[in-house]
Order: structure tokens, then C-alpha cells, then sequence
């Protein structure tokens, strides 16, 4: 049975060194992350500065996203962060990881979290650019 070592929302930097580490396993051949970075850029826009805003559910719909992934793949271990508040460019918003004994397990539960977090997790990302104009994205 796959476990879900961390699924969490917070305002710290996100290491996804310290989340690999999380779900290394002896018996896995396979540890995939990913992480998706504030661009400096967005639609042709340059971006000056970015905040992502929850909702107070987000620290436990998280977890429920999380978990129901994890009992649908054939892994071991996974973790999953995602950053809220003011994130400099460059930095890291939202990371995960996983380990599973095979690889294409391990890219397929990725895939699979990062796409169900972004679509289902109650947060929304305010942009600001560099011409003046902003906008909130993931707010419909």
C-alpha cells in the first residue's frame, strides 16, 4: 500500500531535495519529481510578481487530493507541497515527489497529482505585470 509521507500547503520555501529524500525507499528503482517555478512571464506578459491565495480548506483538501491518487498508483511513497502567499520569480510553488519500483509508476503517479492538485485544490494566483495590468487566474 502506497504511502503519502507529506501533503501540505505553507508559506516556506519548498525543498524538493528534502521531499525526495522524504519518499526514498530501498526497494524503489524509480524517485520522480517535479516542480513548477514562478516564470517571469505569463501570455506574452511580463510578470513582476505573483501571490497565490487559499482557501482555508486547502490545508486538508490537499491531503484528501493527495491521497486519493496515491490509492489509485502503484507506488510507494509520495509527497506533495504547494507554496501560497507572495513567491519571488524563480522560486519554487508547488512540488512533488514519488517512488515506486518501476518508472513508468512513478511518472505515471506524478503526472496524475500534479494534474488532480492544480485542477481540484482551492488556490488562486494573482499576477501582477510589468506594463501595470494583473489578473487573477483559476478563479472561474
Amino acid at each position: 500500500m502506497a504511502q503519502l509521507v507529506r501533503a501540505t500547503v505553507t508559506t516556506d520555501p519548498i525543498s524538493i531535495i528534502e521531499l525526495r529524500a522524504l519518499v526514498g525507499d530501498e526497494s524503489c528503482g524509480a524517485v520522480v519529481t517535479f516542480t513548477g517555478d514562478v516564470r517571469n512571464h505569463d501570455n506574452g506578459k511580463a510578470v513582476a510578481t505573483l501571490t497565490y491565495e487559499i482557501h482555508p480548506t486547502a490545508p486538508d483538501q490537499i491531503k484528501v487530493i493527495a491521497q486519493s491518487v496515491v490509492d489509485s498508483c502503484d507506488i510507494v511513497k509520495a509527497a506533495v507541497v504547494h507554496r501560497y502567499g507572495a513567491i519571488p520569480i524563480g522560486e519554487t510553488a508547488f512540488a512533488v515527489a514519488v517512488s515506486a519500483h518501476h518508472r513508468q509508476s512513478a511518472f505515471d503517479a506524478c503526472s496524475a497529482l500534479v494534474d488532480e492538485i492544480k485542477a481540484k485544490l482551492p488556490i488562486w494566483k494573482y499576477q501582477r505585470f510589468m506594463d501595470g495590468t494583473d489578473e487573477w487566474v483559476n478563479t472561474a
